[in-house]
């Protein structure tokens, strides 16, 4: 396998966006620290926001780890005098709020993103073939997702995760971009 197979920062990034962009439900995704998830009146809502952790080695591979949210506005209505659910519960205290429907509609997202890079045999399709060689994306371990609300300008809550991304690459250092000249490095 040639050393341009393998998958760099900008391939996961960029698949994991493509991701987000076309799952149908999500309507912004960003990338970037924690700090930088857009929470302005114009961004559409539900968002995907991938923040990069860090990078682990293995032997033949590196694990790109990520920290995933998927979140969603609460909005709240003052007509609103039952609960938004099917069923009618009596002893349930009654909201004003779909936050449930959020963490229900945002955590099926979540499983949803996952599903998509945990089945990564659906990566490497081209068309109506299927090149078992093509370097893929693949998630490995059990995730926890955990809740989260937060309040800026308005409620926010959803759904935070971490995963790392592995992808194979051999560690050739017979291509690394060395001049030929030798400084007493040994080489």
């Amino acid at each position: 396998m040639s050393a341009k197979k393998f998958k760099t920062y900008n391939n996961v990034v960029n698949t994991l966006l493509q991701i987000g962009e076309l799952h149908e439900q999500i309507h912004t995704t960003s990338v970037g620290d924690i700090f930088d998830i857009d929470l302005e009146k114009n961004t559409l809502f539900p968002l995907l926001h991938i923040n990069p952790v860090n990078i682990s080695t293995g032997d033949t591979e590196l694990i790109y780890n990520f920290q995933f949210f998927i979140m969603d506005l609460v909005s709240e209505k003052a007509d609103w005098t039952k609960n938004n659910y099917e069923t009618n519960f009596t002893k349930l205290y009654k909201t004003l709020s779909n936050e449930q429907d959020v963490f229900s509609e945002t955590l099926q997202i979540c499983t949803d993103f996952i599903a998509a890079l945990r089945h990564s045999g659906l990566q490497s399709s081209k068309s109506d073939t299927y090149d078992i060689n093509e370097p893929i994306y693949f998630t490995q371990d059990q995730f926890t997702i955990e809740p989260f609300t937060e309040r800026f300008d308005s409620l926010a809550c959803g759904w935070v995760w971490n995963m790392g991304i592995v992808t194979q690459n051999d560690f050739d250092s017979c291509n690394i971009p060395l001049s030929s000249t030798s400084n007493g490095a040994g080489y």
